[in-house]
């Protein structure tokens, strides 16, 4: 298994970058934040662009490469939500340029003449509220449904871009033909996967931030830059980071390849991501001081996005938990 880009991949992490910076710059999120702007034109241009196509499998590594630069920029659409947790779930062919979000667990479904029913209530749903459809996963299967079926409510989240949602299911009623054959353990590593660069990509715009903070600041009539613990913090940020990004491009590949180490491999990344932001997120503010904290430093979107995916799909101790069970299993 190679761990370098191939010549068709640094390729396309060029054009990502350029896309990226020229069609999600930082003023139209923080026009999403302040103003209220819709990021709908903006999701629209990623379907034009092909991006939403990339839900074959061995098509993992050039979507974690896309997630990794929207991750940077804090994307505010629901690019995540759609191509790592519904897609996956979802009959190919049936959602091009819908949105699509992912119901893990809590919703029973019951056979009901010649159908199903669904009930319960899903909480912390990612972009539950602007989805157009629904994967349901169940004991008896994944269910794929239109949105405006389930009764659903915004919460308020501390990061303003992020949509979460409760998705309460009062007796819906489904057909046989919207039970889909997606296998959900491959789904769940997709999904661990992509937040995980997505994480990544947050604490490198963190990064980038504040080498240029450190670079332009002065105190005590030298730039802040120069004095040595800063750059000690700087470079345990960067460490924490490639240590991250490594393993999350691992576990894409190992989806990619049908490794049976994407289990593992997908818990191992979401765990290191989970310890890269709370470094990063940690030093980044630190450094910063005082100027970090303020609504008008832009610092605070890859804060806080880099933070919510910790608190996402299971937190760095318990991936780091079921590494131990899985690695304690295999030894017996």
């Amino acid at each position: 298994m190679l761990f370098e880009f191939d010549p068709d991949q640094r390729l396309w992490q060029d054009t990502i970058r350029d896309a990226v910076a020229k069609e999600c710059p930082p003023a139209l999120v923080r026009s999403v934040v302040d103003g209220g702007a819709d990021p709908g034109a903006l999701w629209r241009t990623y379907n034009d662009l092909g991006w939403t196509e990339l839900t074959d499998p061995t098509d993992a590594v050039e979507l974690g490469i896309l997630l990794e630069e929207l991750g940077r920029a804090v994307d505010p659409t629901p690019y995540l939500a759609t191509m790592t947790q519904f897609a996956p779930l979802a009959p190919a062919g049936t959602w091009s340029g819908q949105s699509g979000a992912a119901v893990f667990g809590a919703v029973d479904a019951r056979q009901d003449q010649g159908g199903w029913v669904l009930e319960g209530t899903a909480r912390h749903v990612l972009d539950g509220d602007r989805a157009d459809r629904l994967a349901v996963v169940t004991g008896q299967g994944v269910f794929v449904v239109p949105a405006e079926e389930a009764t659903i409510v915004r919460t308020a989240v501390f990061d303003p871009l992020l949509h979460v949602a409760d998705v309460t299911f009062a007796g819906v009623r489904v057909t046989d033909e919207a039970r889909g054959t997606a296998d959900p353990e491959r789904a769940r590593h997709i999904s661990l996967a992509g937040l995980a660069l997505t994480m990544v990509g947050a604490c490198r715009r963190i990064l980038d931030l504040t080498i240029e903070h450190v670079r332009t600041r002065r105190q005590f009539d030298a730039l802040i830059g120069s004095f040595q613990a800063v750059q000690h913090k700087a470079v345990d940020m960067h460490v924490a980071i490639e240590r991250a990004r490594a393993l999350a491009y691992f576990a894409m590949m190992t989806i990619a390849a049908d490794d049976p180490r994407r289990r593992l491999a997908a818990s191992m990344a979401k765990a290191a991501a989970g310890e890269c932001q709370a470094l990063v997120f940690r030093h980044g503010v630190q450094l910063f001081g005082a100027m970090g904290t303020t609504w008008e430093n832009d610092l605070q979107f890859a804060l806080k996005r880099a933070k919510a995916g910790e608190l996402l799909l299971g937190g760095a101790a318990e991936h780091r938990a079921l590494i131990a069970e899985e690695c304690h299993a295999t030894d017996l």
